[in-house]
């Protein structure tokens, strides 16, 4: 009887045992995952660039406030709003475009690898398929979004999702029409991703606050009606944008 006990006792004391080692490991990953998410911002030698590593931001580029956005020719300019406020610029270069949007982010921790798991969960739960690679822009998701073509079909669109943490700010990019399906086709929209400088402001701001742009002064806005496309479909978890006034400059 005493011999039952004591074999009963060892087991539970080895189940313990073994209950504390797995609830280690487990606080072990979290915290390792927690670290991962809370990476400082890596260096940015090819841009994009914050407004303090610039000495004239304006040349060569579009002032859009927040953001100075490099001009080529024949693109064509166009701002979104969320409520009242312009948070995003895509820039339509031939058959293919990237939108820009910049947001306020911790002064000491990257946000890119948390956003990209958001956008990821987003799209799966869609239907959608996810790559993240390693791309020319740094770690980057190429997706296939589930949408519904004009004949009422479905059918799914390529876009990729680029982002580079910056001091005390984020930048999303997101490319799509030939520039997300052919390297060659995205090699200008990539360099003007790279060459954009953020202006994050001195003011507080919570992470992830959009980073409000304005019209540039020589803006001229579209009538309404004409190139009414459907507005970004894609948030990673910010906030939906929804379409606005539109301005179209041409250079």
């Amino acid at each position: 009887m005493f011999g039952r006990r004591k074999k009963r006792v060892a087991a539970e004391d080895a189940a313990g045992e073994a209950e504390q080692v797995v609830d280690g490991v487990d606080s072990e990953a979290e915290e390792a995952e927690a670290e991962r998410l809370r990476l400082e911002p890596a260096p940015r030698p090819d841009g994009p660039w914050d407004v303090s590593e610039v000495s004239n931001p304006g040349e060569g580029r579009v002032d859009l406030g927040g953001l100075f956005v490099p001009g080529v020719d024949g693109m064509e300019l166009r701002v979104e709003v969320a409520g009242d406020a312009i948070v995003a610029a895509t820039v339509v270069l031939n058959d293919s475009a990237i939108q820009l949007q910049a947001f306020a982010a911790p002064k000491r921790e990257g946000i890119w690898t948390e956003v990209r798991e958001e956008i990821a969960a987003g799209i799966t739960q869609q239907g959608g398929i996810i790559d993240e690679v390693e791309g020319p822009l740094g770690w980057e998701l190429r997706a296939q979004v589930p949408v519904q073509l004009p004949d009422g079909t479905g059918g799914s669109q390529v876009v990729r999702f680029v982002g580079v943490d910056g001091p005390r700010w984020f930048l999303r990019g997101v490319i799509s029409g030939q520039g997300a399906v052919q390297p060659q086709a995205a090699g200008l929209l990539e360099q003007i991703f790279r060459d954009t400088v953020v202006v994050r402001g001195d003011g507080p701001m919570a992470p992830r606050d959009p980073i409000v742009l304005k019209l540039p002064s020589d803006a001229q806005m579209v009538p309404e009606g004409v190139q009414q496309e459907e507005g970004s479909r894609f948030s990673g978890g910010m906030g939906q944008l929804q379409r606005g006034p539109e301005i179209t400059e041409v250079r």
